[in-house]
C-alpha cells in the first residue's frame, strides 16, 4: 500500500523551517541531509490535517495551511509526498515533543533531528531532500514566488 508523506515549506524570521537529519544510520547513502518537517499520516486525517500535526510535533509550533505547492511520487519509498506552503502562527520554535525526540530505540538508526531556520539566501545552498523538490523551492523563492 502507498504510504502519503506531507510536509510544511514555513516561512519564518526571514527564513524557512528545516529538519535538519544528523547520524542517519538507516540511510546508507546519505546520513546527514535537510529536509521539510512532516511525516505520514495517520487513519482518518486530511493532508492538511496531518502537516499540521506533524509540524506541531517536529517543530514545536502552530501554523495553518495556506496551499498545496508540490506533490512527487517516490517509488523507492512506495509513497506520494505532499508539500503545502504554510504559515506560523503561534508557539515556540524548536520545542517539538514528538516520537522522533522520544530517545524510543526505534528510532536510533534514524540519527538525530534538529530544527533549524535556514535564511532564504542560504537555502540554495543546502542539502535538501527530495532533490526534485529542491530544485522547485530554490526557483520559487529566487522568482519571489514563496
Amino acid at each position: 500500500m502507498e504510504r502519503t508523506r506531507v510536509a510544511g515549506i514555513i516561512p519564518i524570521e526571514n527564513g524557512f523551517a528545516f529538519m535538519h537529519r544528523v547520524g542517519v544510520v538507516k540511510r546508507k547513502d546519505y546520513q546527514e541531509y535537510y529536509t521539510f518537517p512532516g511525516g505520514g499520516l495517520e487513519e482518518g486525517e486530511t493532508l492538511e490535517e496531518g502537516t499540521i500535526r506533524e509540524i506541531k510535533e517536529e517543530l514545536g509550533i502552530e501554523v495553518k495551511v495556506i496551499k498545496k505547492l508540490y506533490e512527487m511520487k517516490s517509488d523507492k519509498f512506495n509513497q506520494k509526498e505532499v508539500f503545502y506552503l504554510c504559515e506560523y502562527v503561534n508557539g515556540k520554535f524548536g520545542t517539538g515533543d514528538g516520537p522522533e525526540f522520544s530517545n524510543d530505540p526505534k528510532y536510533i538508526s534514524s540519527g538525530k533531528y534538529l530544527p533549524e531556520i535556514i535564511k532564504r539566501d542560504k537555502v540554495k545552498d543546502l542539502f535538501l531532500l527530495p532533490f526534485e523538490i529542491k530544485d522547485k523551492f530554490v526557483k520559487d523563492i529566487e522568482e519571489e514566488n514563496i
